[in-house]
């Protein structure tokens, strides 16, 4: 990269931090309400990050000799292709849903890692993205986003789910259209909310269980299903199982056919069987995902973001007291100041309670995607506050005599 290249990157960066801190300010300044002034400043980070994510589709390079059919924008224009030291082609792991499939991501979905580096990418040699060369061994790669995970897990626990991940922000349009018509949201009973949100764990062993299978024969030296060969029926439209039924696939895919930079002919050119139930983009399976997704969220605020096994990843590590005194984010609450008012339970979107039933201290949860609206509803001044590295950045306000 030329100086001149270099100096207009930094000019745009620039740019684009100086129209986010703006965006921040001016919702700060303008908006008055204090029960609604963080939930603007949510949407609007996720609103931002979108593009962020799939910054490629914006910023290009366009017309490159890399599956023309594709589309015209870059199939990849990841970040963080080398970490200490070693070869890392398919960038940041980012515990969000940003989608592997698609054109022009920045960051990548550590799901799809963990499956691919088990299979079929465990040994080295070629990827599937244009000039994508593997040159260090699956079980590396596979560390390296575990590491990732835990780091950004310990840092930022699951605020990616709450303030980042572009299905949250689909799911939360779904619930400020349903607002629009004045319908009211349903709940779930406790323990069913609780047994779906431990349904996620189950969801991601049995994938990675599947993936294990499929590479059995480059990790153990012995194939125990057919068609996993190069080429073969598994391979091509199997080798990523969790892919196969995950929404976030057929939306940003669908997304970028509906702009244009995807080709609808070929993404759909690429989906068999006697169902359509495989393929390499689009599949009937995925497209049932999808409309069950998009009508639970309707019904159900954030229905997704509990059983996702992404937001799993960064959860699991909050259930264990030795990570649970590391973490750098957490959510408090003071006892002496609550009066059991009940609001924290009835806004909070997944329907956690432990913000309600807990005594007091540190009440985060796997479950809890941070989105500081408990936070944000409570009406008793200081009774709950969101900490970083044990210092209070935000705090519950007595909205009632403002």
């Amino acid at each position: 990269m030329s100086e001149v290249e270099l100096a207009l990157n930094i000019i745009r960066a620039l740019i684009i931090v100086g129209a986010i801190l703006l965006g921040v300010l001016a919702i700060l300044i303008w908006v008055k309400d204090k029960t609604k002034r963080v939930s603007y400043l949510r949407l609007f980070i996720q609103i931002v990050s979108v593009p962020i994510v799939f910054l490629g589709l914006i910023i290009g390079p366009f017309g490159l000799p890399q599956y023309p059919q594709v589309g015209n924008a870059p199939r990849d224009v990841v970040i963080g292709t080398e970490i200490f030291g070693r070869s890392f082609p398919d960038g940041l792991s980012v515990p969000i849903l940003a989608c592997w499939y698609p054109s022009g991501r920045t960051v990548t979905c550590p799901v799809w890692q963990m499956q691919a580096y088990l299979y079929p990418f465990w040994e080295e040699g070629v990827g599937f993205g244009w000039g994508v060369l593997y040159t260090t061994p699956g079980w590396e790669r596979l560390a390296i986003v575990i590491g990732l995970v835990v780091v950004m897990a310990l840092v930022l626990g699951r605020f990616f789910c709450g303030w980042i991940c572009p299905f949250g922000l689909y799911m939360d349009l779904l619930s400020r259209i349903r607002s629009v018509f004045k319908k009211p949201y349903r709940s779930l009973s406790n323990r069913t909310n609780a047994a779906i949100m431990q349904l996620r764990y189950v969801i991601i062993a049995i994938f990675m269980i599947l993936s294990v299978i499929l590479g059995a024969q480059a990790i153990f030296g012995v194939p125990l299903v057919s068609g996993t060969e190069k080429g073969g029926y598994l391979y091509s439209y199997l080798s990523a199982p969790y892919c196969q039924v995950c929404p976030m696939r057929t939306l940003s895919v669908l997304a970028e056919v509906s702009i244009g930079a995807m080709d609808a002919a070929f993404v759909f050119s690429h989906t068999t069987g006697l169902f359509y139930e495989a393929g390499y983009y689009i599949t009937s399976i995925n497209m049932v995902v999808l409309i069950f997704a998009t009508i639970g969220s309707l019904m159900y605020r954030r229905l997704w973001c509990r059983i996702c096994p992404v937001g799993a990843l960064t959860g699991i590590f909050s259930r264990f007291t030795p990570f649970k005194k590391l973490a750098l984010l957490r959510l408090t609450k003071d006892e002496e100041k609550c009066t059991k008012c009940g609001i924290c339970k009835r806004v909070c979107p997944p329907q956690i309670t432990e913000v309600y039933e807990e005594k007091g201290g540190d009440v985060t949860t796997s479950a809890c995607i941070l989105c500081l609206r408990c936070v944000e509803m409570c009406p008793y001044e200081d009774c709950l506050k969101l900490e970083v590295a044990h210092k209070p950045i935000f705090k519950s306000r007595n909205w009632l005599e403002s």
